[in-house]
């Protein structure tokens, strides 16, 4: 795993949007050929251990091997951190994706800059090689990335379908919502600065930063609000989404 330069690209499937199983069951069933090409230019740049000639030549226990290692990667070094790498990720995606269902898809891409340009019909990457990708209608997928340092990247092989990774914004911890009138005294006042934070549709880990509670807290006091017909909770994908219900909505507007 280079510090920069070329990172094989079967070791970031596109089925990963499924979960961490399904993404690792991708890799594992990379065909040999692709393993073979793709570990040779990694070993152009840098110097592998010895085990690499067997990944690449589609050993199946090196593969095994790597299915394994990658399981437990995660579950020591990723998942203890994963609550703020999810809030990250989540905050930035949310960010964009308000923009361009507000003002639409030329003003998200300006959201990037300095980092990314948009010169219509040309989005202008700071990348470390000099590279243009051919989009030919097939779009493309925007990561934001928790991991991903100063510049973009992208998947070198132009067969796949285009992705571009780029770092997810850090944002400024909000100063916690200071709830008013009447609500506080009654629901208390992190529970009440929870409800207020819901004005706006917000994720767990987007609850949590703006109401400025633990993520936990903040699932715990959504419950409750849940319970008690005030919210409402949807699951998309790996986050729940909040948003008030009419009851709850009322309640907030008739606070002096």
């Amino acid at each position: 795993m280079p510090g920069r330069g070329y990172f094989p690209d079967f070791l970031t499937p596109a089925a990963a949007a499924g979960g961490l199983d399904e993404g690792i069951e991708a890799v594992l069933r990379t065909p040999r050929r692709r393993l073979h090409t793709e570990m040779g230019l990694l070993a152009e740049g840098n110097s592998l251990p010895t085990w690499a000639r067997s990944l690449g030549d589609g050993d199946t226990g090196a593969l095994r091997h790597l299915g394994t290692a990658l399981k437990q990667y995660h579950a020591s070094v990723l998942t203890p951190r994963w609550p703020d790498i999810a809030a990250r990720v989540d905050r930035d995606r949310m960010t964009r994706t308000r923009t361009q269902c507000q003002v639409g898809t030329e003003a998200m891409l300006h959201t990037f800059a300095p980092m990314l340009h948009w010169r219509s019909p040309v989005l202008c990457a700071d990348y470390p090689v000099d590279r243009d990708v051919y989009l030919q209608g097939r779009g493309l997928l925007l990561v934001p990335s928790y991991f991903c340092r100063r510049t973009p990247v992208a998947l070198l092989n132009e067969t796949l379908h285009p992705v571009l990774v780029y770092p997810a914004r850090v944002v400024r911890r909000t100063v916690p919502v200071a709830p008013c009138g009447r609500l506080a005294p009654l629901l208390g006042h992190t529970r009440a600065a929870v409800l207020q934070t819901l004005l706006e549709p917000r994720t767990t880990s987007e609850l949590a930063e703006f109401a400025g509670v633990s993520l936990s807290s903040a699932s715990e006091h959504a419950a409750v609000l849940r319970r008690a017909g005030l919210v409402n909770s949807t699951r998309d994908r790996h986050r729940v989404r909040h948003t008030l219900t009419p009851l709850g909505i009322d309640l907030l507007d008739g606070q002096p």
